[in-house]
Parts: C-alpha cells; sequence; structure tokens
C-alpha cells in the first residue's frame, strides 16, 4: 500500500502547490453563505428548504464536479506532457497503482471539501431554521429536517389489466368489435379502466387502501403525514383552487380522523397533512377516504397521487448519507477524467469528458425519443416522423439510458430536500452501482490503457 499512499500524498500536495484546494474551498463556501443571501425564501418551511438544500447542494455539486473533471484531466494527461510519470514509471510501482493512487488522491480531496461545505450547510439550516415563525419552525423540523420512509397503495395495474380483459370479453361476446382493430380496443379500454380509478367527479370519493406491513407496531402512537397531488383534465387557471374533504380510518374497527372542513389544494403540486396515529385497524391497514366538494374532476395519478410519509430518524444521518452519495458521483467523474487522460491530451480528454457528462445531462431528450420510438419528433409507429435511422439509434439510445439510470436513480438532493430517508441499503446500492460498477469499469480501462501506453511515443505525440 505504501506506493498507493505516495502517490496519493503526490496528488495532496500538488492541489495544496496550486492553491487549487483553497480556491475550490472559497468558491464552495461563497455558494452555501452567499446563494441564501442572494435568493430570498419566502418564508415558509418549503422555500425555506428549497434554498438552503436543493439550491446550495446543487451549487456544491456543480463546482465539485467541474473541478474534479478538470483535475482528473490534468493530473495525469500533464504528467505524461512535462515527462514526470516517467521518474515514476522507472521506479518499482505498477502503472495501476500509479492511476490508482490519483483516483484516491483526487476522492480524498472531494471527501474533505464535501465534509466542510457539508458542514456550513448543515450549521446554516440550524442557524436560520430557529428564526423561522413558530408554525414554519415546527413544519421545517417535523416535516423536512427528518428521515422519513413513505408507503403507497399496492400497485393497481394487475387488477385494471384483470378488469379491461373482463370487459373486453363481454363487448366481444356480444360482437361489439366487429371489423374493429381488436388491439387498439383493447388498449382504448385499459385507458378508459385505469381513468376511473384515476379521476374522482364532483361530488364524488376515492378510498385508497395502504398496508403498513411490519411498520404497523413502530408506528402506534405516532403520527402520519398524508402527502398528495392532484391535476385536473383541463389547465387551471392561475392562482385556481379547488376543494376536498379527507379522512382516515375503518368506522367501528379505528378511530376516525378527518380535516374540520373541505381543504382549499392547488393542483400540480404536493400537499402534506398530518394524521391523527392510530388510525389503521389490527391488521395494519390504513384507509383514506377522498371526497371531491369541487365542480370539476380531480385526477390523482396512481404513481404519485397519494402517499403516507412516517418518521424513522433524524436529519443528521440522513444527510451524511445523503453527501456520501455525492461523493459517490464525485469518485465516478474522477475515474471518467482519469480513463479519459490515460489516453488523451489533456485539452482532448477535457473535451471528451464534458462532452460525455452533457450527453448524460440530456437523458430526457433520450428519453422522449425512446417513448415515441423515433429521433424525429413525429409518430414513430410509421409516421411522417418515422426513419431508417430510428432502427439503431433508438436501442443505442436505450442502452445509454440504461447505464445513465444506474447513476440517476439516486437523487440525495431531492430525499433530503424532501425529508425522505435516505437507508443504508439505498447507500449500498449506490456505492455498488455507481462506483464498483461505473467506476470499476473506467478505472480498469484506464489503468490497462496506461499501463499498455507507450510513454515515450505519447509524450513526443503531446
Amino acid at each position: 500500500m505504501q506506493p498507493l499512499f505516495a502517490i496519493l500524498g503526490l496528488t495532496w500536495r500538488a492541489a495544496f502547490r496550486y492553491r487549487l484546494f483553497w480556491v475550490i474551498l472559497i468558491l464552495l463556501l461563497a455558494a452555501v453563505v452567499g446563494l441564501p443571501l442572494v435568493v430570498k425564501d419566502d418564508g415558509t418551511a418549503d422555500g425555506f428548504a428549497q434554498i438552503l438544500i436543493t439550491y446550495t447542494l446543487s451549487a456544491v455539486t456543480g463546482l465539485l464536479g467541474m473541478s474534479t473533471l478538470w483535475l482528473a484531466c490534468g493530473t495525469l494527461a500533464r504528467d505524461m506532457e512535462e515527462c514526470q510519470i516517467q521518474m515514476l514509471a522507472v521506479k518499482p510501482i505498477a502503472r495501476w497503482k500509479i492511476w490508482l493512487g490519483k483516483w484516491l488522491g483526487i476522492v480524498t480531496l472531494n471527501a474533505a471539501l464535501l465534509a466542510v461545505a457539508g458542514l456550513a450547510v448543515f450549521l446554516l439550516l440550524e442557524f436560520r431554521g430557529n428564526k423561522l415563525v413558530e408554525t414554519e419552525r415546527f413544519k421545517l423540523f417535523n416535516e423536512v429536517l427528518v428521515a422519513r420512509d413513505s408507503l403507497k397503495e399496492e400497485d393497481q395495474m394487475p387488477l385494471i389489466q384483470q378488469v379491461t380483459e373482463r370487459i373486453f370479453k363481454e363487448q366481444l361476446d356480444k360482437n361489439k368489435f366487429v371489423d374493429m382493430d381488436l388491439n387498439m380496443v383493447r388498449k382504448q379500454l385499459f385507458l378508459q379502466v385505469k381513468a376511473e380509478r384515476q379521476v374522482v367527479a364532483p361530488g364524488g370519493t376515492r378510498v385508497w387502501k395502504i398496508k403498513l406491513g411490519s411498520a404497523k407496531d413502530s408506528l402506534k402512537d405516532q403520527p402520519l403525514y398524508l402527502r398528495i397531488k392532484f391535476s385536473t383534465p383541463q389547465t387551471a387557471a392561475a392562482g385556481a383552487t379547488y376543494y376536498g374533504q379527507w379522512a382516515a380510518g375503518t368506522p367501528g374497527k379505528t378511530r376516525i380522523w378527518q380535516t374540520p372542513e373541505p381543504v382549499s389544494m392547488a393542483p400540480d403540486t404536493f400537499h402534506e397533512f398530518q394524521i391523527d396515529p392510530n388510525v389503521f385497524d389490527e391488521n395494519g391497514d390504513l384507509t383514506i377516504l377522498f371526497g371531491n366538494v369541487s365542480d370539476t374532476s380531480l385526477l390523482f395519478q396512481l404513481d404519485d397521487g397519494l402517499e403516507i410519509l412516517y418518521r424513522v430518524g433524524g436529519f443528521g444521518g440522513n444527510f451524511v448519507r445523503g453527501l456520501a452519495i455525492i461523493l459517490f458521483w464525485m469518485s465516478l467523474l474522477a475515474a471518467l477524467g482519469l480513463a479519459a487522460s490515460s489516453l488523451m491530451s489533456f485539452p482532448v480528454a477535457a473535451f471528451f469528458s464534458l462532452a460525455l457528462l452533457f450527453i448524460c445531462l440530456s437523458s430526457g431528450t433520450m428519453s422522449s425519443a425512446v417513448e415515441q420510438r423515433t429521433i424525429m419528433g413525429g409518430d414513430g409507429e410509421g409516421g411522417s416522423g418515422h426513419s431508417s435511422a430510428d432502427k439503431v439509434v433508438i436501442p443505442a439510445f436505450e442502452g445509454m439510458l440504461y447505464i445513465i439510470n444506474l447513476v440517476e436513480d439516486f437523487s440525495p438532493i431531492d430525499s433530503l430536500s424532501t425529508g425522505r430517508v435516505i437507508t443504508w441499503k439505498v447507500m449500498g446500492l449506490a456505492f455498488g452501482q455507481i462506483v464498483l460498477l461505473m467506476g470499476g469499469t473506467l478505472g480498469l480501462t484506464g489503468m490497462l490503457i496506461l499501463t499498455n501506453r507507450e510513454l515515450a511515443t505519447a509524450q513526443k505525440n503531446n
């Protein structure tokens, strides 16, 4: 391990010698402290969290990401250009150890910088959070600066498919689909049944059955939080709100909780209500009832229309695990930069790494193309937007999205700003997919290239 630690130490000394460490640290602290001063929150717990968690951590991640790529591309490429790596290569140290030592140096530098920035964010949250008004301060420390898990209704798709097939067979037996495309009919029936499960008509009701499972024992005498989101069939006017009555519990089996009066709610935004404890039955089944008292139908999506949140831990440990996942991202960028600089000169490696990062950030465009099955922006099922290139590009996009999603599936900033728990299991999975799988693949590629590269020729070409 001595050669690895020697290369790690050289990387740290280079960062301090060129004052890179101090420059990045000052920029990070300026982002953490200065951003909340420039962008004022609206005095609410949600607005406060948006500024001091989402914006500041996003700025910290962006600054660290750019500096990591720059340092990773430069440290190895410049060593080759300035013939410094030859002094190491002639010593009894394997080239893969040189590569790994530089990666460890960059990762530990990022860990130190992220620890300082994270501590500044945490202290700022505690200090400024106590200055909010009492109601918003209570909401902040009970709904945002916590670690909460969630439960949703069981997957409704199997039931929807079952009902669709039953209706389809009944109508088919009555010969109602003569000279019609049966696949299209089945699809339309599916959408109709699905809409009936999501839409609550004026004066109508909607019931959710949520199974708490093994969590019911730990949730006795503990408050629950109802998080809902809905939309309207028509575009709502600016500032428009809709009214609904909420209740929880099973008559005759549990106590009943309900809102004292219909609640005013805005569409396309999340709302949270605290539910009284112990409104679930002895089997851990929780019944939620909604009554629409508006004159417009309201649509609750199956995936994010309603969920139950409950506290499982404090904010401190959750915050540390979130920072750890950000560090995993930085380690992947360090592996990308070092792998590129193992083969290319510094400018080319930096351009290649940034271009690849830009492609990854454009995953939304690729997702849209895959969904439409075309890159032409038209109907991919034989319409005017269909092209022969789709047969090659769409599968390529699907493969790229699969790889990108291995990293993007973990979003610690969103979880922290909404009080969601980042479990040790999620953290371990992130380490496996981001560091071991993705970073390891890039690392092995970079080590192999560096081991087989002719350094004298590389220096001459540079």
